[in-house]
């Protein structure tokens, strides 16, 4: 199985993708008490550091809205992941607990003011790939309602594997099919920068966090314009 962001580097040369697997997984359906004041400690942390300041004058927010209006994104509506979590998180609110997983890498996210995604390997058909989006691309949005469940629209960046879009516009919304859940035991999380963010160290933070609460074997990888092609295992 491969990882390619070969079609976003002539475009997008800072791209870097760090590219966790994680197998024999044991997922808590509950978040960990351990995760949860982990999760707080981030979420004053977050509160400490940016308060009072414009989103757009934080460098991992500033990135991504950067690379959203290069692929012809300007409606406000779409916003990076990682942006809706520290503006959350900035408004008082706490991270969604969804399950160890999840919550695990979205503790990361918010730290490291970078996009992180995960989806579920049983549910994943062949190669995957960052790219632009093409005819017949199939994607159903977890909600299943009104435009969000269409297809990409032209010249969209999505996550994809073979057969359908995994996330739409790069970071912004995943599909349906291929959410972690307690039964997950294969996985693949992918941390994302832009010209912010050092991937290798979100992945270490990372893949600590799932080894501590989540168990299994990790192994990480990452893309970069040097070598856009990874092979995943």
């Amino acid at each position: 199985m491969e990882l390619s962001i070969a079609e976003l580097v002539p475009r997008f040369p800072a791209v870097r993708i760090a590219a966790v697997v994680a197998e024999d997984l044991t997922i808590p359906a509950e978040r960990p008490l351990a995760l949860a004041a982990l999760i707080a400690a981030r979420e004053h942390d977050c509160r400490a550091r940016w308060a009072g300041a414009e989103l757009s004058a934080i460098a991992g927010i500033a990135a991504w809205r950067a690379a959203y209006k290069a692929f012809g994104i300007k409606s406000t509506s779409y916003r990076s992941s990682v942006e809706r979590l520290v503006k959350n998180v900035l408004a008082g609110r706490s991270l969604p607990a969804i399950n160890g997983f999840v919550d695990a890498y979205n503790a990361v996210s918010l730290a490291h003011v970078m996009p992180a995604g995960a989806d579920d390997l049983a549910q994943v058909a062949g190669d995957v790939a960052f790219r632009f989006a093409r005819e017949g691309d199939d994607f159903r949005d977890m909600s299943g309602e009104g435009e969000l469940g269409g297809p990409p629209k032209p010249g969209e960046v999505v996550f994809a594997d073979s057969t359908k879009v995994l996330c739409r516009r790069w970071n912004w919304r995943q599909d349906a099919r291929s959410v972690i859940s307690p039964a997950t035991r294969r996985a693949l999380v992918t941390v994302q920068s832009n010209g912010f963010g050092d991937v290798e160290a979100a992945a270490a933070d990372l893949t600590d966090l799932l080894a501590r609460f989540c168990g299994g074997r990790l192994r990480v990888v990452v893309a970069d314009a040097a070598r856009p092609v990874v092979d995943l295992g």
